[in-house]
């Protein structure tokens, strides 16, 4: 089973199409959305109506949340004054131009999806969050210490948790224990179709692989491949400098960070 996953596309229309476009290339079995469809650009109803038109499972990040809420709070971790500041004009120009009808959809968005399969007589749990399963805003960094990370998606009983929200794409393989044959768990942060961060300023999504040999004792048989994509950043990032958006988001797309 082939599984798309995307997440972070923050009303950055030019990239969710040509997203939508890369994964239908592909032709995956199945297609989830991982939150954050708001905030930072000029399409947030747009994005929404295209995820809806499609379809498309999908959970809510913490921009949708703050904006189905009609709040002036994204829970978003700013470290600087001027990060807040900006802040502060993104979540209002959003809360100005989303309609009613995308507002109500945003506010009945799940936490989370958990997908459980049964292979080999092993029981292999795949859940959808986007922060983390213990809270919607809360990053989950590469450089996490491995041992609160293995405590976090056992409590959670996630044996392969896939998420977003730090807009930072990795794949860590965590064992359980030394011994062969110990259990494995799979940490896949899904990066940012429409405002990476890691220095590239393509769209990214994941596709995950799930054969039906895939195990939870074999760490190689599920495979996360990160694909990344073209779009028109340039038309993405007019669209903010001609708008009441401060024009370092602009920047911020040209440079993916």
């Amino acid at each position: 089973m082939k599984i798309a996953l995307f997440s972070d596309i923050h009303a950055n229309l030019p990239a969710l199409e040509a997203c939508l476009k890369s994964i239908g290339e592909q032709k995956p079995d199945a297609v989830y959305c991982l939150g954050d469809l708001v905030g930072y650009n000029i399409w947030p109803n747009e994005v929404i109506q295209e995820i809806r038109k499609r379809g498309i499972p999908t959970i809510a990040g913490n921009y949708d949340q703050g904006i189905g809420l009609q709040s002036d709070d994204c829970g978003c971790a700013y470290k600087t004054e001027s990060e807040k500041e900006m802040g502060k004009i993104s979540i209002s120009y959003t809360n100005s131009v989303v309609k009613p009808d995308e507002r109500a959809y945003l506010r009945t968005l799940p936490a989370h999806i958990r997908v459980e399969f049964q292979l080999n007589r092993d029981k292999l749990n795949l859940l959808l969050v986007h922060g983390s399963p213990r809270k919607i805003n809360e990053y989950l960094f590469e450089d996490r210490d491995e041992k609160s990370l293995l405590r976090i998606m056992e409590q959670a009983d996630a044996d392969i948790l896939c998420f977003g929200h730090t807009h930072k794409p990795y794949h860590r393989i965590l064992p359980e224990g030394q011994a062969e044959g110990s259990h494995y768990r799979h940490a896949v942060n899904l990066g940012s179709v429409g405002k990476p961060k890691d220095g590239n300023p393509k769209g990214g999504y994941v596709m995950l692989t799930i054969l039906e040999n895939s195990s939870i004792t074999n760490k190689n048989s599920i495979q996360a491949e990160f694909i990344r994509f073209d779009y028109d950043i340039e038309k993405a990032a007019r669209a903010v400098e001609e708008s009441p958006l401060p024009n370092e988001y602009a920047e911020m797309l040209r440079r993916g960070f």
